[in-house]
């Protein structure tokens, strides 16, 4: 099963809506039209609107890096789906380990925004992955299974091939440390089997598992190359034109 390879650049809380259109720019001036893989950019909320107006009539998508599961009301501060796919954005990242840590969000409410996500037509990224305790406590493949499984409480077998999962070893990113190939390869293959468990074979072999854990153009070819890793999350190589732009080219040629 060949599935098609995506790079998505997760800008984090970097770039104005002025900064976001001068890079948007210098990317789409190269991979605009780039085809043979799948390309995302998901601007902070303020830069949705200007990024996207670049991106039309481009290949390269527009996502979110996060979403509220309420359809409206008083959640002040926070963003619904609708309000999403008015921008056009087509992708939603979920679940990022800063989510967790930093603001607490749980599997459930986590699964909420999935389903809320694919309700609305849009593609979540569920992020996935173990902090460095964890990984020394040999709790890895427990840790990813439990969000793994608890994010994707019902998603049925017809939306589960929108859904992307994104495996992020918390302890890689932005640290510089970065998994070893096997570690990664590791890590998707058990979740490919858990999606084999869940929803079957056929459809396990069409969901995109992405590596989230500081991918960069110098290893990414040895990662892209593994047959369970289907492109990247990308986020300090995501804020210069040319580093994102050979991740794309590294994806390309990884086929």
């Amino acid at each position: 099963m060949i599935r098609k390879k995506l790079i998505a650049g997760n800008w984090k809380m970097n770039k104005t809506a002025a900064d976001g259109v001068t890079l948007t720019k210098d990317i789409v001036a190269e991979i605009g039209r780039e085809t043979a893989v799948d390309i995302v950019l998901c601007p902070p909320f303020t830069a949705l609107e200007s990024v996207g107006r670049v991106l039309e009539g481009q290949a390269v998508k527009l996502g979110a890096q996060n979403m509220h599961p309420e359809k409206g009301g008083a959640y002040t501060g926070e963003i619904s789906a609708e309000m999403l796919r008015g921008l056009f954005a087509t992708h939603v990242i979920l679940g990022h380990s800063e989510r967790r840590a930093y603001f607490a969000e749980t599997d459930a409410f986590i699964n909420k925004k999935v389903l809320a996500v694919l309700a609305n037509q849009m593609k979540p990224i569920l992020c996935v992955g173990e902090t460095l305790a964890e990984r020394e406590a040999g709790t890895t493949l427990a840790v990813v299974q439990r969000q793994l499984e608890g994010g994707l409480q019902g998603v049925t077998k017809e939306q589960i091939t929108s859904v992307i999962i994104a495996y992020e070893p918390v302890w890689a990113i932005g640290t510089g440390k970065v998994a070893t190939t096997a570690q990664a390869q590791e890590v998707h293959a058990f979740i490919r089997d858990l999606l084999t468990k869940l929803y079957g074979d056929p459809l396990a072999q069409k969901v995109r598992i992405l590596y989230g854990g500081s991918m960069k153009p110098s290893n990414a070819p040895e990662l892209l190359a593994e047959k369970d890793i289907d492109g990247g999350l990308i986020g300090g190589a995501a804020l210069e034109a040319r580093s994102f732009i050979d991740l794309v080219k590294a994806a390309v040629a990884a086929g």
